[in-house]
């Protein structure tokens, strides 16, 4: 995962989350890594400032924030705090270190074929968990999909093989 440093201009501050580097951007907003202040690690979710006119995009943003805090599994990362009412609207969610299945595939070759079985079902469990909030993820890619690491009898498996997570980009 590579952390882009802020640029002169770039936010140092939203909402209550000390922003520390830049994770991503997609057709609708840019990912920030932050700091809350507890002290946890947050992904913060800001709106293109291209977009900030664009009444029906804002209401869009609104809805889906809504629904996005009803959301809850354990192949998804909760929407911990949001503002969308801001000049810039955003939102926060609990920061997930993971690798992104494509690049995992271009780095390591196709997945084992129970790593898949398993990637599978937790994709479906978050895809569950989103439409039961009334959702419908608009950009699932293999870009969009996190692989986590996971211990099992103290030893690791696979690197990226296992639990799937839907990153909103």
């Amino acid at each position: 995962m590579t952390i882009r440093p802020l640029a002169l201009g770039d936010p140092q501050q939203i909402g209550r989350y000390r922003i520390l580097g830049i994770l991503g951007a997609g057709g609708m907003g840019r990912v920030l890594l932050g700091t809350g202040p507890d002290g946890r690690l947050v992904a913060v979710k800001q709106v293109h400032a291209h977009l900030l006119d664009e009444i029906e995009y804002r209401a869009r943003f609104r809805r889906e924030v809504t629904a996005s805090t009803r959301v809850s599994g354990a192949f998804t990362a909760p929407v911990i705090d949001f503002d969308v009412d801001s000049a810039t609207p955003w939102l926060a969610s609990v920061f997930v270190v993971g690798v992104p299945l494509d690049t995992a595939v271009e780095r390591h070759g196709p997945l084992p074929p129970a790593a898949v079985r398993m990637l599978a079902a937790g994709l479906a469990s978050a895809l569950h968990a989103i439409h039961q909030a009334a959702l419908i993820h608009r950009d699932l890619k293999p870009a969009n999909v996190l692989l986590l690491r996971r211990l099992r009898d103290a030893e690791v498996d696979h690197p990226w093989a296992v639990n799937g997570q839907i990153r909103a980009d």
